[in-house]
């Protein structure tokens, strides 16, 4: 199985948020198992960087791109990308661009806790609890 994982669900992981950590947690271990083919877009890294270079120092940084890139193949970004992520209905426009990432490798879910930003993507959406109870 190939999953897309959003990254509200990394951020899960990676910031130890307590409500929602355990079954993020469950799916990040999956595919670090090599249980579930785990990919993650480009887009997420800058993402991830942003939110957490108030927290944490540039090594520890460095660490957890390491981790995550050695655990998840990541999806560049391609031009085409772009461009089709603009033409779809999607009221975000980097849900979007995750939406085209997971249909380029053919992903069989996305792996996100924000399931109804997703209802348009070709690509079905699952939180990581129903995606851990379908395994």
């Amino acid at each position: 199985m190939k999953v897309l994982v959003d990254t509200n669900v990394l951020l899960d992981v990676l910031c130890n948020r307590k409500e929602f950590v355990a079954d993020s947690l469950r799916v990040f271990q999956r595919c670090e198992a090599q249980h579930i083919t785990g990919y993650i877009s480009a887009l997420s890294i800058p993402n991830i960087v942003y939110i957490m270079r108030k927290e944490l120092d540039p090594e520890k940084i460095r660490e957890i791109l390491h981790t995550l890139t050695m655990v998840f193949s990541v999806v560049e970004l391609r031009e085409g990308d772009l461009l089709k992520a603009a033409e779809l209905p999607f009221d975000d426009y980097e849900d979007a661009i995750q939406s085209v990432c997971a249909a380029r490798v053919r992903a069989d879910y996305i792996v996100t806790r924000n399931g109804k930003d997703f209802v348009n993507s070709s690509v079905p959406a699952l939180s990581p609890s129903v995606l851990l109870k379908q395994l």
